[in-house]
């Protein structure tokens, strides 16, 4: 490829234009209308084309749908329940709200499906609940509300899985009874390095919920923990598409927040509803500058090409997966997710599918490595997030999630070489892959 072909000129405008502080939807956008121009190509029918193949596409729609349906599970009292509830059950024990904080994010994964949903609606509470009187310090609590948050987008339902279905045609449903296995995995990883640590740092032992209150915690925490119930048994019960889901889940945080438990505002309501198309709109761009670029690498041919290069190497699946693994890692500590799994994963699946790899056991994977990038410095998302939160250094908060950040690579290296951890569930409801 010649330094002056319209594609590399293209390449250098997006990496100019996102260093200059473009956001990097926006820098897609404009350096592949450049391509267009230079290459001779009409943008007006590649706009049509790319229109056309969306009209029947429905998968985006349930983005923002699942962002609002996180919203109003932040402002309303279903957080607060659902800590009682872990609380009630877990937190006897010793290190117990370290505990809480890893049972709760496996629950509230299967309602929010976006870490910063889950890191900003439960941490500081968590935060406040685990600094009290000393019990922990404020870069632990950080550190492992960080952690925990990874486990929101694997467990279903999750807003990366539907990204990536979009860029790979893999069947979401799938996707999402894909990511029960390993989302639990990861979460009894951190609860055995919790134990752990737990015994050595000599962390407190929290009273005891008397037994007879348990009915009571229960019972207020049972609308909230049939969300998941609700949402994954009309998917898999045939009564909607995942899309449809979406705004079942939308519409049920909306009745029990607002109408079941009146603890929404309408002030908070339009908030919620402004966040909401903020972070959609957000996204959108991306989307949109992403489809753009995509088109530009495929007129390049790019994907086929390093499909032909990786076949000439004699490259075994597993050798791809370890690859992959290691690029995605390396990647998600300078990009940010979105972008990751929207530009560079579209490259990636074709070799995929010529090595045999299954495509919702790749997504699985993907997702993970990807969310890990939200914990690893210098980008970390999650990590900027808890230091807001917590008030603790930057630094001590890296230091307190390392040992949880070995954990999760140990359960991405489970999730890699045994497909059947995330393959299990999704042949249990037919899934001939």
């Amino acid at each position: 490829m010649s330094v002056a072909s319209p594609f590399s000129i293209a390449i250098v405008g997006i990496t100019v234009l996102a260093f200059l502080g473009l956001p990097i939807g926006h820098a897609m956008i404009a350096g592949s209308i450049l391509y267009l121009l230079l290459a001779g190509l009409d943008p007006g029918i590649v706009a049509e084309q790319l229109l056309n193949s969306m009209y029947t596409g429905y998968v985006m729609l349930a983005v923002p749908l699942f962002i609002f349906a996180a919203e109003l599970m932040n402002i309303g009292s279903m957080t607060e329940r659902l800590l009682l509830f872990c609380n009630a059950f877990v937190g006897r024990f010793r290190g117990g709200l370290a505990q809480v904080n890893i049972v709760q994010s496996i629950i509230f994964a299967g309602m929010s499906g976006s870490a910063v949903a889950d890191a900003a609606g439960t941490g500081k509470m968590m935060q406040v609940m685990m600094t009290r009187d000393g019990r922990y310090t404020p870069s632990y609590a950080a550190a492992l509300t960080a952690a925990t948050a990874v486990i929101g987008p694997i467990i279903p339902p999750s807003i990366p899985m539907v990204l990536y279905a979009l860029v790979s045609d893999a069947s979401i449903g799938y996707l999402f009874l894909g990511g029960v296995v390993p989302g639990v995995l990861m979460g009894v990883a951190m609860m055995i390095l919790v134990v752990y640590t737990a015994r050595r740092r000599n962390f407190p032992v929290e009273t005891p919920v008397p037994v007879r209150e348990l009915p009571g915690i229960t019972i207020r925490a049972f609308p909230s923990l049939m969300m998941p119930v609700v949402l994954l048994g009309g998917i898999y019960g045939g009564v909607m598409t995942p899309t449809e889901a979406a705004a079942a889940a939308a519409a049920y945080a909306f009745l029990i927040s607002v109408l079941l438990y009146r603890s929404v505002t309408a002030r908070q309501l339009y908030a919620s509803l402004l966040a909401s198309a903020r972070s959609s709109a957000s996204i959108g761009m991306l989307i949109g500058g992403a489809l753009v670029f995509n088109y530009v690498v495929t007129v390049e041919n790019i994907p086929n090409a390093l499909a032909a290069y990786l076949a000439g190497m004699n490259m075994t699946a597993v050798q791809f997966l370890i690859l992959v693994n290691v690029i995605l890692l390396i990647l998600g500590c300078v990009l940010e997710g979105t972008a990751i799994l929207l530009i560079i994963v579209p490259v990636l699946v074709p070799t995929a599918e010529a090595l045999g790899v299954d495509m919702v056991h790749f997504g699985v994977m993907v997702v993970v490595n990807i969310m890990l990038g939200l914990v690893t410095p210098p980008y970390g998302l999650l990590l900027f997030i808890m230091t807001n939160i917590s008030g603790a250094s930057l630094r001590a908060i890296v230091r307190d999630i390392l040992p949880f950040l070995v954990a999760l690579l140990v359960a991405l290296a489970l999730i890699t070489f045994v497909p059947e951890i995330v393959l299990w569930l999704p042949r249990q409801f037919g899934y001939q892959g």
